[in-house]
C-alpha cells in the first residue's frame, strides 16, 4: 500500500479543502451508517468531530491498512477504546492548533461570568429585578491552571491583561515555559490551598481521571472557582456536588461526567454553578482552521514526510 493510492476518510467534502495534494482517493464519511469504501482501504482516517466515541472507533477494528488516525479534536480519549484493534505503527494525532484560541476564550468567559455573577443578572433581568451590589474580580486573585499544554498556554495569555496577583502552572512533569516554571502534579497539594481559580486543561488519561476527587476540593479555600474545559471524567461529580451543594464552592463546567447531562441530574440545579453545553472548541474558528490542518498534514503524508500532532504510535 502507498499514499498514492490509498483512500483517505474525511469528514469534510474533499472540494470544500483548499490546498489538499493531488493523487490521494479522498472519500467523505462524518459517521453516517454506510461506510464510503471499504475499511481495509483507509490510509489516512480523520475520525468525525463531536460524534461521539460510538461512531469514532466503529471502523476501526477493519482498518487492516491505516497509517494515520487524525482527531479533529485536543483530546484523543474517545478513540482510544478503538486503537488496541488497529495494526502496529499507527500514529494517532490530535487536532493541536485548532482549538487553543476558542477554548481559551470561553475558559475566561466562564470565569468572568462566574465570577462578576452574569447568571444571577439573567435570572434577574427575566425578574426585572435590579440585582446591584459587589462582586468578586479576577483581579488579583491567584489562579492555578492544571494541564498547561497548548491550551493552558493560551488560556495564560488572555489572562495577562486582567492583573491576577499570580498564575500557577501544572503539568505532569515539571519544565521551563515562556510565562514561569510549569511545576508537576505532585505539587498540587501545597497549590491549591493558594489558588482562587482552579482551571483544568489537561487531557483525560488514567492519570488524570478522577484527578479531582474530594481530596483535591477540600484543599481549594472557601469561596474558590472551579472551571473545567478539559474532560467531564477529570472531576469526581459526587464529590464537586456535596461542595457545590455546601455553598463552599463555586463551578463553572464546560464538560461533565456522565456527558450529555441528563435531564434531572442534580447539578443541573446545584446551587453556585455555571454550566455550558462542551463547546469550548465549537466555534466559527473550528472549520476554517481544522481545513488548514488537514490540508497541511496530507501534505506532509502524501510526500512521505513525517506527520505532526504524533501523541501515540500503536503497537
Amino acid at each position: 500500500m502507498t499514499a498514492t493510492t490509498s483512500a483517505v476518510w474525511l469528514p469534510f467534502p474533499a472540494e470544500e479543502i483548499d490546498g489538499l495534494p493531488e493523487g490521494l482517493d479522498y472519500r467523505y464519511w462524518d459517521g453516517e451508517p454506510d461506510y464510503p469504501g471499504d475499511p481495509a482501504d483507509c490510509a489516512y482516517y480523520v475520525v468525525p468531530y463531536m460524534k461521539g466515541p460510538e461512531v469514532a472507533v466503529r471502523p476501526l477494528a477493519e482498518m487492516r491498512g491505516v497509517q494515520v488516525v487524525q482527531t479533529l479534536s485536543a483530546g484523543i480519549d474517545h478513540v482510544e477504546p478503538g486503537l488496541g484493534s488497529l495494526p502496529p505503527g499507527v500514529r494517532l494525532c490530535n487536532a493541536k492548533g485548532v482549538h487553543e484560541a476558542s477554548t481559551a476564550e470561553l475558559t475566561l468567559a466562564l470565569v468572568l461570568a462566574s465570577l462578576r455573577g452574569i447568571p444571577g443578572f439573567v435570572h434577574g433581568q427575566d425578574a426585572e429585578e435590579w440585582r446591584s451590589g459587589f462582586y468578586p474580580a479576577l483581579a488579583d486573585k491567584s489562579v492555578l491552571i492544571v494541564g498547561y499544554g497548548s491550551i493552558g498556554s493560551a488560556i495564560e495569555d488572555r489572562l495577562a491583561p486582567f492583573e491576577c496577583a499570580r498564575v500557577a502552572r501544572v503539568a505532569r512533569s515539571a519544565r521551563a515555559s515562556a510565562r514561569g516554571p510549569v511545576q508537576a502534579l505532585d505539587e498540587l497539594p501545597a497549590l491549591l490551598p493558594e489558588s482562587d481559580v482552579v482551571i483544568l486543561s489537561t487531557p483525560l488519561n488514567p492519570s488524570t481521571r478522577g484527578l479531582v476527587d474530594a481530596e483535591f476540593l477540600a484543599a481549594m479555600p472557601d469561596g474558590a472557582l472551579l472551571v473545567n474545559v478539559a474532560r467531564g471524567g477529570v472531576v469526581d461529580t459526587k464529590a464537586l456536588l456535596a461542595e457545590l451543594e455546601s455553598g463552599r464552592l463555586r463551578a463553572a463546567l464546560d464538560v461533565t461526567d456522565p456527558e450529555p447531562l441528563p435531564a434531572g441530574h442534580p447539578l443541573w440545579h446545584a446551587p453556585n454553578v455555571l454550566i455550558t453545553p462542551h463547546v469550548g472548541g465549537s466555534t466559527s474558528a473550528f472549520e476554517p482552521r481544522a481545513k488548514r490542518l488537514l490540508a497541511a498534514q496530507l501534505t506532509r503524508f502524501a510526500a512521505g514526510e513525517p506527520v505532526e500532532n504524533v501523541v501515540r504510535t500503536t503497537g
